[in-house]
């Protein structure tokens, strides 16, 4: 490398490969791509000037070796910001093709829908836990899935309408005061019930990880580098309240194209918002740890019984390895915790 030339620039989209269990993770299991070195452009500098004057041709030539200077490091410059794109694009492949922008409909309570095409993706993670595992491809029809976890303002117009018993640690002045936060603390039926409300369904297991990851098998929402806490709202610790805990559920978005190539934030491939973090969120789904290598290959909806409901997305107080789209956690379907919240699907139809 020319001793004038800057060092390699080190990139974080890259992704981390656990070579070891979860438990065991250390700052030499993360592995980082190096951009390649820039070369100066060169050009060759014409000779033999026939114009007038010695005063006149070396002024002129003066000027020209400024413009090549110039036009050397505007070349260099472009080609970082092409790659800087080119980076981008790599941490977030499916964004353009499956239309993030579409907002599809809104659901009874008026929350808005996003449509996920019919099609097949990989469910599971062979580099996950027991319960990920086999990783396969599973088949879906289309659906709508909220594209916000459902908010405290939304779940408080439920209550009321419905005449609904509020969730232990409900707080009805934070839901005046903070509504845009998501509804958590209630157990599986209450969020089964506000679906029902809305004239939507819980989602299926399935349906909730296609919705999170897309159909590139990509380890978080957002792609597969490491959460960082504009990205997702996780690892808070101890709970403070729904003001300073718990983050909006539009939100998510703010910074990233400056700190890290990002365009859609922490969003998924569809453009749905806190697939990871914030709140965990309820599915359908009954759970049983060996249902993958039993598990039909279209449109799976989890086992006919069971003592648990399956929990997805990780919550504000978790660790980066419960934020992966393919993790799944279980709780009796009475459990009732400030960490967990949901969302809604709906079939094309209902």
């Amino acid at each position: 490398m020319p001793a004038n030339m800057p060092p390699p620039v080190v990139s974080p989209f890259s992704g981390t490969r656990f070579s070891q269990p979860l438990s065991h993770l250390a700052d030499s299991d993360i592995t980082f791509n190096r951009v390649s070195d820039f070369a100066a452009v060169e050009f060759g500098c014409p000779h033999g000037y026939t114009l007038p004057g010695v005063v006149t041709c070396l002024w002129i030539y003066r000027r020209w070796e400024e413009c090549m200077r110039l036009f050397s490091v505007t070349a260099v410059l472009s080609a970082i910001m092409l790659v800087g794109v080119g980076m981008a694009s790599a941490a977030e492949p499916q964004a353009a093709a499956s239309g993030t922008s579409a907002e599809g409909i809104k659901g009874k309570d008026g929350a808005p829908m996003v449509l996920i095409p019919a099609g097949p993706f990989t469910m599971g993670s062979n580099d996950g836990l027991p319960a990920e595992r086999p990783e396969h491809t599973v088949t879906l029809d289309a659906f709508y899935i909220d594209r916000y976890e459902v908010s405290m303002k939304h779940y408080r117009s439920f209550l009321v309408e419905a005449k609904h018993d509020a969730p232990p640690t409900w707080d009805d002045e934070a839901a005046e005061t903070v509504g845009d936060r998501p509804a958590v603390g209630m157990g599986w039926a209450d969020a089964k019930a506000y679906c029902a409300w809305a004239g939507k369904r819980l989602p299926t297991e399935a349906e909730w990880e296609k919705a999170a990851r897309g159909t590139d098998g990509r380890r978080y929402p957002w792609g597969q580098m490491q959460p960082f806490v504009d990205i997702a709202n996780y690892n808070r610790g101890v709970w403070v309240s729904e003001a300073v805990t718990l983050t909006s559920v539009s939100g998510g978005v703010e910074g990233m194209s400056v700190r890290h190539g990002l365009k859609e934030g922490g969003r998924s491939p569809y453009g749905l918002h806190h697939m990871a973090g914030n709140a965990a969120e309820w599915v359908a789904d009954w759970y049983d740890r060996e249902y993958y290598s039993k598990s039909p290959e279209k449109n799976p909806t989890g086992p006919e019984t069971g003592e648990k409901k399956v929990i997805r997305g990780g919550s504000w107080s978790d660790l980066p390895v419960a934020l992966r789209s393919s993790a799944r956690v279980s709780a009796e379907p009475d459990f009732q915790d400030r960490s967990v919240g949901f969302r809604c699907a709906m079939t094309p139809g209902q």
